[in-house]
């Protein structure tokens, strides 16, 4: 079978490697399926600390934060995020960045906070992050959206402030190098670069823990009740963590987040380059903005655009259909896709572009 260079949004491409080890885990994990073994053996007891503990040295999480796994995916942890961080103002900022941000805003507004929306790019349908915008002191948190799948965006750095933040990182955690002490919580979820759909990672200041105002939080919301059970408060995701502990420890044998941080920079570099020389492409994003986990284009000539979608999918390339929201192409070049992929798909638009003149 000819091999696939999987573009895709979605569940992330992961190392083959990571995909052997898991597969050959459902046959035998010590005797029993990683699909059948109890949580509470101490063989996956002890998955679930690696997988903890992996995550802390990747990202050098410092002292004074707990690492959990739960499930529910970001659209959970909007609400999840917005209860724990309710304070004694019930106020919270929000920078609306793209789709998965006005769900969180949406979220926060159900949590029955005062929600203030500092900052929006949605009148050029998020094709920019916005800046200079203006950080109210009596703000109990501001919650950011890293990097913006659908419309390709990136936030290059984030903003220096009192106010506690909150950071939704599903999309490009662990492809570069982060201060997690200048966050309350970090949240994402597993499939971009760090496992199979089912599992939520949360990174959490202990401080914060069991000091929420908010008079009603469900028991299974409240960051508390899993930091007190080690995660384990009900039954985790087992293969999911499994997975992602097996992607973390491939991780950190091969450079850890710095070395994909470098590999993330020349993806993004190589594909960027060629958009920007080839005159029947045109990326759709302010540069200073760009992402480097989802690269979103347009042809600049529409009457090409079937001839170019048979090429790419001739060429084994999958997933370059870009959003409905934005049109054009996206390619999603989460950590375990290869550079030699998105060669594939850039010696293909140089060569379409001669061809056609």
């Amino acid at each position: 079978m000819s091999k696939k260079h999987n573009f895709g949004a979605g569940p992330c491409i992961l190392p083959q490697e990571v995909f052997q080890q898991a597969a050959a885990a459902v046959l035998d994990f010590n005797g029993l399926s990683i699909l059948e073994v109890s949580h509470r053996s101490p063989d996956f007891v002890a998955v679930m600390d690696e997988a903890r503990a992996s995550v802390k040295k990747a990202l050098n999480v410092p002292d004074g934060y707990t690492v959990l796994y739960l499930q529910g995916g970001a659209s959970l942890a909007f609400l999840i995020s917005a209860m724990n961080m309710s304070g004694k103002n019930k106020k919270a900022g929000y920078v609306n960045t793209g789709a998965w941000a006005t769900k969180a805003i949406k979220e926060g507004k159900n949590a029955g906070l005062d929600v203030d929306v500092i900052g929006s790019s949605e009148d050029k349908n998020f094709n920019y992050i916005p800046k200079g915008y203006s950080i109210g002191s009596d703000l109990d948190f501001l919650h950011l959206t890293s990097n913006n799948t659908i419309f390709g965006t990136q936030m290059k750095d984030f903003p220096s402030t009192d106010v506690p933040l909150v950071c939704d990182m599903s999309s490009d955690i662990f492809s570069r190098q982060i201060n997690v002490a200048d966050f309350d919580i970090i949240y994402a979820g597993a499939q971009k670069n760090l496992g199979p759909a089912g599992a939520t990672l949360f990174i959490v200041k202990e401080s914060i823990l069991g000091n929420s105002t908010h008079p009603n939080i469900p028991t299974y919301l409240d960051l508390n009740t899993h930091f007190k059970k080690d995660s384990m408060f009900n039954t985790p995701p087992v293969f999911p963590v499994y997975t992602a502990m097996l992607n973390l420890r491939h991780m950190l044998a091969n450079g850890g987040v710095a070395e994909m941080e470098k590999r993330s920079q020349a993806k993004a570099d190589l594909l960027y380059n060629e958009i920007d020389h080839n005159a029947l492409f045109a990326g759709t994003t302010a540069i200073e903005d760009r992402s480097n986990m989802n690269v979103t284009f347009t042809l600049t000539v529409d009457s090409l655009v079937d001839e170019f979608n048979e090429a790419w999918n001739a060429a084994g390339i999958v997933g370059l259909k870009g959003h409905r929201s934005v049109g054009g192409f996206r390619a999603s070049m989460y950590n375990a896709l290869e550079i030699e992929s998105v060669k594939v798909l850039t010696d293909l638009m140089s060569d379409f572009a001669q061809r056609k003149g």
